[in-house]
């Protein structure tokens, strides 16, 4: 059954305890690890301390490909989950190279990625204020629209009517062709990586995240958080998290990264 709001607790009813047992921390990015756009210093530093009392980092965002490599070979991660799922970054940590895997073969991404541009002009053309995102020419398996919040249920059903697939986030609206999503790419992430299957290290896994395309991991990790601002999108989800933080943006991830180290 689905967490709604009048149950998801407050991050402090978590057991005491519970990070000795976490093992792989999956968390969104914007709005969830920044702030206004801002990554603080603090938050870094919290990744940095979940990562060096032993606990695998994977970042798991709508962002694209070209600001993914960069966190991929520069902050304290293991792997970086892009474009909601169209790929993945892992640093090869014997050299300084990246590697990705994709979610579709290059044939089926480059007709998809031209489905996708045709189909973002329409929208852009027909929804006044609509534009396609300025980071869209360093994206690689998903279409990003900026969307006045009042038109985003209008261009979710515009993009869906055309066969994408598409959810939003606290920046963009977002379609893609293809059936992946950050919990697939994640069933990707964690054999290629780490010889795990996610189904066997899921109670061993923690999610951290804000807002609509953060539903499925929601919805499949039954540890998981949502950094305040999740209370403006929680009435249009289906599935939530267990917790809440009292903050939002990285100021809530690092109340969890708090709370699992004191318990760890």
């Amino acid at each position: 059954m689905p967490r709604t709001m009048s149950i998801m607790e407050p991050l402090s009813a978590m057991p005491a305890g519970l990070g000795r047992v976490i093992r792989f921390v999956i968390t969104d990015v914007d709005d969830t690890l920044t702030a206004d756009g801002r990554l603080a210093a603090r938050t870094l530093g919290a990744l940095e301390r979940l990562q060096q009392a032993g606990i695998r980092i994977i970042p798991a965002t709508a962002a694209p490909a070209g600001w993914c490599d960069a966190m991929a070979r520069m902050w304290p991660v293991d792997a970086v989950i892009a474009e909601n799922g169209g790929l993945y970054f892992a640093r090869d940590h014997g050299s300084r190279e990246v590697r990705r895997r994709y979610h579709a073969e290059p044939v089926a991404r480059g007709e998809a990625m031209r489905r996708l541009l045709a189909l973002g002009e329409r929208i852009a053309a027909s929804v006044p204020g609509a534009a396609i995102a300025a980071d869209q020419p360093y994206r690689e398996t998903t279409l990003a629209l900026t969307v006045a919040p009042a038109d985003t249920a209008r261009v979710l059903a515009m993009l869906r009517a055309e066969g994408a697939n598409a959810t939003a986030n606290s920046l963009w609206v977002l379609g893609w062709f293809g059936g992946f999503d950050k919990l697939e790419a994640a069933r990707l992430v964690l054999p290629d990586l780490f010889g795990l299957d996610l189904d066997a290290v899921r109670e061993a896994s923690f999610y951290v995240g804000d807002s609509l395309n953060d539903e499925p991991m929601f919805a499949y990790f039954p540890k998981s958080a949502g950094v305040a601002t999740i209370a403006d999108y929680a009435g249009a989800m289906t599935a939530l998290p267990r917790w809440i933080t009292t903050s939002g943006g990285g100021g809530g991830f690092v109340e969890v990264a708090d709370a699992l180290l004191a318990g760890a």
